[in-house]
Order: C-alpha cells, then sequence, then structure tokens
C-alpha cells in the first residue's frame, strides 16, 4: 500500500477505434488492454512501449461491452448484433458466436473462475451461460424494461443487474430466484458492480448519481451527486477503499469510499466518457470515450496486492458466513455534494508527453473456431432453462490450445504498416505472446 498520496496521471492514448469506445478491461498480468466500440471493432493493446495493436472483426453490429476471462485465456464481448462472442485472443480471430438473445445485448461479465457468463439484454433478460460447453444455462426474466448491465459477485454467488426499470436487483445464482430488489425512482441506473468484498453494489446513474447499496442490510450507504450528467460506468479499486466513476459530463472522478468524498476530478476526453476499469492490481487504470480514445492512466494514490484480494475470494467461497460489519463502508447515505472540492487533473496542462506514436494495428478478422451444441428451450417462473443433447461431444477447457510456445520472433517485434490485413493463407501461431510473455510466435512459416 502507497504510504504517500500522489496524484494519478495520464500514461498515454491509445488511437485505433473509428467510433466511441464502449467498454474496456486489463489482460489478467496487465499486460495488455482490450477495448470495444460502436466501430463495431474489438481491440487489443499491448502495453509494452511500440508493440502492436490488434483489432478483431466479426461483430457486424455495435460492440458493447468486452471482458477478459479470470485467467486470461478467453475474451468475451456483446454487440447490438444479438450476439456474444467468446474469442480466443489469437491472430487466427478464432471465436464462437452465443445466441440467445433476441435484442441487443449490452453487457458481458465472467464468474470469478471463468466457467459461466452473465450477459445482460435490451429483451430484459439476464442470460447466464456455461463457457466451456458454450450453451446457455438459464435467463433471469423478472425486469420489465431493457436490462442496461449484468455482474457476478466475486464469489459468484450472486448476480447483480440494473434496468431502465429503474431498479437494481440482486439474483441468488444458484436458485435463479431474485433476492433482493433496489428501486431509484429518480432515474435509472446504467451500470452495476460489485465491490471486492462483495457486500455492497455501486450503481451509476442516469440521474448524475452515484450510489453504494449495502446488499446484507438492503439499504443505501453512500449517495454522490457529483457530476454534471448521468454516470455512464463505476469501478472499485481492488483495495474497495475508492471507486472510480465515467460521466457524460466529460470527466473521470474518483471517490475515497472511507472519507466519502471525491479526491480527483480527471479531464482527457473531449466529450462523455463511457467506460473506466481499473487494473487487477490498481497500479493503473484506462478509460473510453465517445472521442474513440482510450486513454491509460497510472493510479499512483494507492497499489494493492491482487493475490490478497483472490485469497479473500477464495476463503469466501468455502464459507457460507456472512463477510463482517467492518467490510461494509460506515457512512451514512445522505448525499455527497463534492465539498471540498476535488483536486483537478488536465491532461493537457499536466502531462508533457501524449504526442506518442500510435501503435501499429493489425486487423483480425473472425474465424469459426469452436462449435456449439444442439439445444432446446423451455421457460416456467421468468427462470428459462436449456436442455443440451450432447455429452462427450461438449467442448472441453483445452489449456494448451492457448499457450503455443515456438523459438521464432515475437509478434511485438514485427516491423509493419500503421495497419495491416492477417493473410489466412500463412500459418500463423495461434497464441498473441503478449498474454506469455516467455513465448514467440512463428510468423513467416507457411
Amino acid at each position: 500500500m502507497a504510504s504517500v498520496l500522489e496524484d494519478p496521471i495520464l500514461i498515454r492514448p491509445f488511437k485505433g477505434h473509428k467510433a466511441a469506445v464502449t467498454g474496456v478491461d486489463f489482460s489478467p498480468t496487465t499486460t495488455a488492454l482490450a477495448s470495444s466500440s460502436l466501430d463495431r471493432f474489438l481491440m487489443i493493446w499491448n502495453l509494452r512501449p511500440q508493440s502492436r495493436a490488434f483489432r478483431f472483426v466479426g461483430h457486424v453490429e455495435a460492440v458493447t461491452s468486452v471482458q477478459f476471462s479470470p485467467d486470461g485465456h478467453l475474451m468475451a464481448s456483446a454487440s447490438q448484433d444479438r450476439t456474444v462472442r467468446l474469442w480466443i485472443p489469437c491472430i487466427h480471430g478464432e471465436s464462437s458466436a452465443l445466441k440467445a438473445h433476441t435484442a441487443p445485448v449490452r453487457s458481458v461479465n465472467f464468474s470469478y473462475d471463468g466457467q459461466f457468463l452473465v450477459t445482460a439484454s435490451n429483451d430484459k433478460s439476464i442470460k447466464v451461460w456455461s463457457v466451456h460447453r458454450q450453451r446457455l444455462l438459464f435467463s433471469l426474466s423478472q425486469h420489465t424494461h431493457w436490462v442496461r448491465c449484468a455482474k457476478f459477485s466475486p464469489d459468484g454467488r450472486l448476480i447483480a443487474s440494473c434496468s431502465e426499470d429503474k431498479t437494481v436487483k440482486i439474483w441468488d445464482a444458484a436458485n435463479k430466484v431474485c433476492i433482493d430488489s433496489f428501486t431509484d425512482y429518480e432515474g435509472f441506473a446504467n451500470y452495476v458492480d460489485f465491490n471486492p468484498s462483495g457486500t455492497c453494489v455501486a450503481s451509476a446513474g442516469s440521474n448524475r448519481t452515484v450510489k453504494l447499496w449495502d446488499i446484507r442490510m438492503n439499504k443505501l450507504l453512500q449517495h454522490y451527486r457529483v457530476h454534471r450528467a448521468g454516470v455512464n460506468c463505476v469501478s472499485f479499486h481492488p483495495s474497495g477503499n475508492y471507486l472510480i466513476t465515467a460521466s457524460t459530463d466529460g470527466t473521470l472522478k474518483i471517490m475515497d469510499l472511507l472519507e466519502g468524498r471525491v479526491i480527483y476530478t480527471l479531464h482527457g476526453h473531449k466529450g462523455p466518457v463511457l467506460s473506466v476499469a481499473f487494473s487487477k492490481g490498481g497500479e493503473k487504470f484506462a478509460s473510453g470515450g465517445a472521442d474513440a480514445q482510450v486513454l491509460l492512466w497510472k493510479t499512483n494514490f494507492d497499489t494493492f496486492n491482487y493475490k490478497e484480494v483472490l485469497k479473500q475470494h477464495i476463503r469466501r467461497i468455502h464459507t457460507d458466513n456472512p463477510p463482517h460489519l467492518l467490510d461494509i463502508y460506515p457512512r451514512s447515505p445522505h448525499p455527497h455534494d463534492g465539498k471540498p472540492q476535488s483536486i483537478e487533473i488536465d491532461p493537457s496542462f499536466d502531462v508533457t508527453d501524449t504526442q506518442t506514436i500510435d501503435p501499429t494495428v493489425i486487423d483480425i478478422s473472425s474465424s469459426v473456431y469452436f462449435s456449439s451444441p444442439s439445444r432446446t428451450t423451455g421457460s416456467s417462473n421468468g427462470v428459462s432453462t436449456v436442455k443440451d443433447d450432447t455429452s462427450s461431444e461438449d467442448l472441453r477447457y483445452c489449456p494448451a490450445l492457448f499457450s503455443p510456445t515456438s523459438p521464432r520472433r515475437r509478434l511485438e517485434d514485427e516491423v509493419e504498416p500503421a495497419v495491416c490485413t492477417v493473410d489466412k493463407r500463412i500459418g500463423i501461431s495461434p497464441a498473441l505472446d503478449y498474454f506469455n510473455p516467455g513465448a514467440a510466435t512463428d510468423f513467416d512459416r507457411r
């Protein structure tokens, strides 16, 4: 833990998307950053200097959300084309489309162990999928309007969702039932997420508010009204002590949850900020905006050992005891108006080098890799279940597929034009080696 509070700084911008950036997520090792965009593309940015970026082409409409699996071997994306895609982050662009939603899909989120995927859609449903078998397990259908976001709790036992019906719902994932619902009569939540200990959820409101709800005591803990426009996204620091928010007012704000106040206001995007995420260790965070830029920031004011976070989550999985009361933020639910004034950080004044050369971008078209088992659907009591008639033919998780090695040169060591397209006739090793820093790839083998 850092002993001295230091200001966050902008490390660099990433430019390559052609439209608004809707989602950002760090790989588990924080060596790469994924982003989704209204331009229909996913991009993976290598965070090492002078390295390539990869643009994944597969969705036919805007991509609304992206996330790496906990081990970094897969990447999931949601799209307005009504599909969810599972990608192997590889030069061949292998992906599998999961189809069950009947309207645009808003969000995608892996469970802590990577075995399950939860998605939210404008069809008013939440769907939970088996990642390894790539089949729909069940649907949750009690929302009465578009579902904007759905997230697993850190231990995977709960699901939080928010909808334009102005509710935030908490679901028991095992029993497939809604166990609690919070109503915000002032507006709906655009985004919801659990804190690292799983005791609270934060909601980002279209009515400019950020709220923290205690899911054990069923009450509002903190209420911030510090933005001048709707809040689009939030992200908890791994320590659980800080929350960063992204708003249509063009700013990011960092809140000290223990003190109950805003400590930083960050400028940098030209227009609305749509997405934000801390890295797994909290040492970096990234933001995406309507200006089609991804900004990479250095946290500075705090660091946290992500291994300790994982240990805490694992311990919670093996016990039914609720978290200790001290895990809950000891603050009253009165609105925080942002006073005393937060520190304003504007990279155009505070950062000298924002003119870093944009990375080389390689276009990767999707190719069919996975096979989807056949399925039939049924529903009762607002919960839809899927029966699968396959057994040994089901796709099994095979780590060897994701971590091949070879003695040849690494991808980022190659010199290419600013944008190039991969020739499918060239045999290229399937893994992008920045997920396995010790690996290299065969680039020229035919």
